[in-house]
């Protein structure tokens, strides 16, 4: 990283002139890009933001943004807002007070950025465009063709950087597209959310998954690579775009994630051809031989076999894609124990070592660590991990370790009390006396560490102030209960399809022992047997929403959720879709029957 890191976000949402339709992006784009580049252990960027101001005052804040820099320093410039071109084609982004008549007078033309970002002394200058045309942004030419027909961050490239210096251009869309929030350009009635391009950015920087090289650092390629995809995948119609003249490789922020990434070995030609197969009991076979390499300790050769489960637990008929999922639930993080209570410590005493096994197979085992406060401390051992805390403050400690595994996320939660030493040499209850050498205080206790298990200790976070942070409640039961009701509703669904079924054999047999006289209508209604048909329909599709919901909330907030409640709502959820869906089906076939054949008979 750098000596000095600066960051300038300017958003505007509303506009005097009643031509510029108002934005929902700009401000929360503000706050959430603010608090990520903000942030110590990501950014650790200086940043401000200027919100609906007018030209004059952007300009002056533009400028003095870039003016009495140093070699050292790095300059993020963000915009949100619109993008207007002139008649002749170049861009400007519009301030509050804009009139759209009045460009040169009321709105910051591109050019003048430029200029700022040519003469600066900083080493390294970043621009990131997220409005309307964005992709209009000019470094070598003062013009474009309205038609968007020539890529125009190409011109950036004509001009070197002024004494070696280096700038980037990124851009939320080409100069033929519009910059989305959302699915749309603007609502006024919509609540107000990032826009598709900056919460990409947003997201990548805040979950470290923009870490594309799993290096611990995001670079600018990261981002931008990462940016590309998920922008395309949520709008095909919009297109980011980079410029670049750069020596060397820009970092912008650490990478908090510390995810495991682990180079998948491809499964031999025969297995692949087995997978794709059109005969059932071969891609069975399949799923067995997979499970098998699942268990192996060559992780690469494992982490393949996971990759091609999880391909079938997607895509495969009901039976084997179920089959797959439970082979990849025997590979879900199984820390033991999940809760570690140090109890009452004194303060400065040398604490007590708590281990905690890490089960399963080996590609299970292999996770991260992350502490989420700066009081943990974690040290990889040949079978899982010990935790120890550092007792420098006093108060009821509260906090958990984030393990991260390949495909699966886990946490551990520590509590202890330290109270007040007695004296110069005496301790205060339960001093937690290690059993053997204890280790020497980290560094004062304000660091954060993270640590891979089963491999090799990646280097501490920086710095961070203490957080205070609440419990998670781990024995939290919605999501067991949600799946319970969608089991019980899937078995109400097949009970009425069942009693559907035998009043419409019982009509059917009457009516065709009425001959010409009757009419098979008269005969459903007299034993009613459409009203448990209905029933069926009802119940099973609520079967299949209530399980989406309880498999939704076990996601967005498994911390909450012990292991056996994770996987209880895993088999209940997964019994509920194998019950219900064969119900409406089959209801669904009977009704139509009847539909059509009922005028007829």
């Amino acid at each position: 990283m750098t000596d000095s890191r600066h960051a300038l976000i300017i958003a505007n949402d509303r506009y005097t002139d009643q031509g510029l339709k108002k934005l929902r992006a700009p401000a929360q784009d503000a706050a959430a890009l603010e608090k990520v580049l903000h942030d110590p252990q990501i950014g650790d960027f200086e940043v401000e933001v200027v919100h609906n101001a007018s030209a004059d005052v952007m300009r002056r804040r533009i400028q003095r943004f870039f003016n009495d820099r140093r070699r050292a320093d790095t300059l993020l410039l963000h915009f949100s807002c619109h993008g207007l071109k002139s008649e002749s084609g170049e861009l400007y982004f519009a301030a509050s007070d804009t009139e759209p008549p009045l460009l040169a007078a009321t709105a910051v033309p591109s050019q003048f950025v430029r200029s700022c970002m040519s003469v600066t002394r900083a080493g390294r200058s970043v621009l990131f465009l997220d409005c309307c045309y964005g992709g209009a942004f000019s470094r070598g030419s003062s013009s474009v063709r309205a038609s968007g027909d020539v890529n125009v961050l190409e011109s950036f490239a004509e001009d070197e950087p002024v004494s070696g210096r280096g700038w980037a251009v990124i851009t939320a869309s080409d100069s033929m597209e519009y910059a989305f929030e959302g699915s749309q350009l603007a609502d006024d009635s919509s609540a107000p959310q990032p826009s598709v391009f900056t919460h990409a950015v947003v997201e990548g920087l805040e979950t470290g998954e923009a870490d594309l090289d799993a290096d611990g650092k995001v670079s600018l390629d990261d981002l931008y690579e990462y940016v590309y995809r998920q922008v395309r995948e949520q709008n095909p119609h919009q297109t980011p775009k980079k410029a670049a003249e750069l020596h060397g490789e820009l970092h912008l922020a650490h990478s908090r994630r510390g995810r495991i990434k682990i180079v998948a070995s491809p499964s031999p030609p025969s297995l692949q051809a087995a997978m794709n197969s059109e005969e059932f009991l071969t891609r069975q076979g399949a799923v067995l031989e997979l499970q098998k390499r699942l268990q192996l300790r060559e992780l690469p050769v494992a982490e393949g076999a996971r990759q091609h489960l999880e391909e079938v637990a997607r895509n495969d008929i009901q039976q084997i894609a179920v089959m797959a999922s439970d082979a990849l639930g025997k590979i879900r993080l199984a820390p033991s124990p999940d809760h570690l209570d140090f109890g009452v410590i004194a303060k400065g005493s040398a604490p007590r070592k708590q281990s905690v096994t890490m089960h399963g197979p080996p590609l299970a085992r292999h996770c991260v660590a992350q502490p989420r406060q700066s009081w943990l401390r974690v040290d990889p051992t040949g079978s899982g991990l010990e935790v120890h805390i550092d007792t420098a403050t006093e108060g009821r400690l509260s906090g958990d370790i984030v393990l991260k595994g390949v495909a699966d996320e886990s946490v551990i939660h520590v509590e202890a009390e330290v109270t007040p030493s007695h004296g110069p040499g005496g301790t205060g209850p339960d001093t937690g006396t290690s059993n053997g050498p204890t280790e020497p205080s980290h560094g004062g206790g304000d660091e954060q560490q993270t640590v891979l298990i089963g491999h090799r200790r990646t280097p501490p976070y920086p710095k961070k102030p203490p957080e205070t942070t609440t419990p998670a409640d781990r024995t939290d039961r919605r999501a067991p209960a949600l799946a319970g009701a969608a089991l019980a509703l899937a078995v109400a669904s097949i009970g009425t399809l069942v009693l559907a079924m035998q009043r419409a054999v019982v009509a059917v047999v009457e009516r065709g022992e009425e001959g010409v006289h009757g009419t098979i209508e008269d005969n459903v209604r007299e034993y009613g047997a459409l009203t448990p048909l209905i029933v069926c329909l009802v119940t099973g599709a609520v079967a299949l929403m209530v399980g989406a919901v309880a498999r939704h909330d076990l996601g967005t907030r498994r911390e909450h959720y012990t292991r056996q409640a994770a996987s209880s709502t895993h088999t209940l959820t997964s019994i509920a879709k194998g019950l219900a869906i064969p119900a409406l089906v089959l209801a669904v076939l009977a009704g139509i029957a009847y539909l059509v054949g009922s005028p007829h008979w």
